[in-house]
């Protein structure tokens, strides 16, 4: 098997740090958290980065160079801003990313996100943030901590989704591609900072805080994601890298989003 193109990724002591928050953050408990990537071709993705941003490139047990892709959807239960507590809203999610490099450190792209319900319009209209309306429909049941059943359905012009699954008892561990459990969790279910094209064409950023995710495999029925599909880095019949779920965990997003200030030629 060919080495990867980097050492394996190992967490930061920081990563792990609940950080001090404002008053403009949030925090939210999700739900059904899920993680679905895809091992796509890197110079297909390449070609969908901005200038700066670089796919990180990882070799599978087969030898083969892929770059990776996840669809990540759940449920908000209770998204609050801390300066308002005691408001909570509730509202299904799916967000679309890639694992890239950006001035030599990891991060991830979002290609957008669909959210139900009225609060697409915050982010939309004041951060203007690539968000787009759907309506998603969740439902997973478990047994203890096993997910015994998990269904979603997203209904978006801008990307529709579905996704039917079964949980394991297998913890995460090592994914192919990557050289053990840790390395795997670094890059796959660990991003803390991510990058956007903004509705108004400029970049943006924005990042997030959450204690180590404690994901486990689940074996996947049916996987559409037409946003994947669209931008030509999967087919329809094409199975999923691997599936991963984990009944509950806790973000904290730090607010507001900023908007990155390219450097001129």
């Amino acid at each position: 098997m060919p080495p990867n193109t980097e050492p394996a990724a190992r967490f930061a002591a920081e990563a792990l740090v609940r950080p001090q928050t404002g008053l403009l953050d949030a925090t939210t408990s999700l739900h059904h958290f899920a993680i679905v990537s895809y091992a796509v071709d890197p110079a297909v993705l390449a070609a969908l980065l901005p200038e700066g941003f670089e796919p990180e490139v990882r070799h599978l047990d087969d030898g083969r160079a892929v770059a990776f892709v996840s669809a990540v959807p759940f449920l908000d239960v209770d998204f609050r801003a801390h300066f308002a507590p005691f408001y909570k809203v509730r509202m299904g999610q799916t967000n679309y990313r890639a694992y890239v490099t950006h001035q030599g450190r990891r991060a991830v792209w979002f290609f957008g996100t669909t959210l139900s319900g009225f609060w697409i319009w915050v982010p939309r209209k004041l951060w203007r943030l690539p968000w787009h309306p759907a309506a998603i429909a969740i439902e997973a049941s478990y047994a203890d901590e096993r997910c015994t059943d998990y269904e979603m359905t997203a209904v978006s012009e801008w990307g529709a989704a579905q996704l039917s699954m079964t949980g394991t008892n297998r913890a995460m561990g090592r994914l192919d591609g990557f050289a053990d459990e840790e390395d795997t969790a670094v890059v796959l279910t660990h991003p803390l900072a991510g990058f956007y094209q903004r509705l108004d064409g400029s970049l943006g950023s924005y990042s997030v805080w959450h204690d180590r995710l404690e994901l486990r495999h689940a074996e996947v029925s049916t996987a559409r994601f037409e946003v994947f599909e669209r931008l030509g880095l999967i087919d329809a019949d094409t199975r999923p890298h691997s599936a991963l779920v984990q009944q509950e965990t806790e973000f904290t997003i730090f607010l507001p989003p900023t908007r990155v200030h390219t450097a001129s030629p």
